[in-house]
């Protein structure tokens, strides 16, 4: 395998980075994973200005072009011989001492890896998940703003340490005031008498790039459609449930807490919606050439 890091593609073997690197020190960097399928990277100039603008609310300057980082991901996914897949950028803080001091850091870092992902298996997609509320709450916007995809994902990660534990895949995470905000890794929708409904990313939720087309979709397929502060108890009473993100993609949800949501099967609208999706993506993108 072929990693991207600081300008040269290495083997795998090779790609090493120093212990005082505060992406690792203190996961002091930021991140992103972006699709491809049939030879085409879906959305990626989307999926690199939000790295851009990551990297910009957390003060690390980046010293390439977003077009360049552009032309960094399909090298590194021409380099592995890939058609379809998942790529993964990080941009850590760089090497600097052993203190918090920023500063101390000359020069960022950014390691690109192109590989394979199966984040569920194939059965969720056709018989739905079930998902349970975790006591983990996602940190308030006042500390960090969900919409930075930062390098510390230990909040995410206890959250999905609680979903394992309960025997299911997924958990949903709610704020602080406890409403809804996302998954451990994925937007959240509903529909509800025909209507699709997502919280607001004001509420804790990530503006995800598969959220994103999943709203400009339901305006293709006629679909109303709001922001929405949502509750536990909207979920319960939904018609239909849904998770979305870059990995997930389109997967449906069948219950929440033991509760079936409706008769407990994926509902006929979120299957139009995995289809639309699946067309999208497997016919647009950035070419690897």
């Amino acid at each position: 395998m072929k990693i991207w890091l600081d300008e040269k593609l290495v083997e795998e073997q090779d790609a090493k980075i120093s212990v005082f690197d505060h992406g690792l020190l203190y996961g002091d960097g930021v991140f992103e994973g972006i699709r491809f399928y049939n030879g085409r990277v879906f959305r990626l100039e989307e999926h690199i200005k939000r790295l851009f603008d990551s990297a910009k609310a957390i003060i690390i300057t980046m010293p390439w072009t977003q077009e360049q980082v552009v032309q960094f991901t399909v090298d590194t996914i021409a380099a592995n011989g890939l058609r379809d897949g998942y790529v993964r950028l990080v941009v850590t803080r760089g090497t600097g001492g052993l203190g918090l001091n920023p500063y101390l850091c000359e020069r960022p870092s950014m390691f690109i890896i192109a590989s394979t992902i199966s984040l569920y298996p194939e059965e969720y997609y056709t018989k739905g998940l079930p998902i349970i509320t975790c006591a983990t709450r996602r940190p308030a916007p006042s500390a960090l703003m969900p919409q930075v995809k930062s390098l510390n994902y230990l909040n995410n990660i206890m959250a999905k340490v609680e979903a394992i534990q309960a025997g299911v895949m997924e958990a949903l995470m709610l704020n602080e005031q406890g409403f809804v905000a996302e998954c451990t890794g994925d937007n959240i929708f509903i529909i509800r008498d025909g209507k699709l409904l997502t919280p607001p990313v004001a509420d804790g939720a990530l503006d995800g790039v598969t959220r994103r087309v999943i709203l400009e979709l339901a305006d293709q397929l006629g679909i109303p459609w709001a922001e929405q502060t949502l509750a536990r108890y909207d979920i319960y009473i939904a018609d239909e449930c849904f998770l979305t993100g870059t990995a997930a993609e389109v997967i449906p949800v069948i219950s929440l807490d033991r509760r079936p949501i409706a008769d407990g099967l994926p509902g006929p609208l979120t299957g139009k919606f995995i289809r639309a999706f699946r067309e999208l993506a497997n016919s647009t993108g950035t070419p690897i050439v």
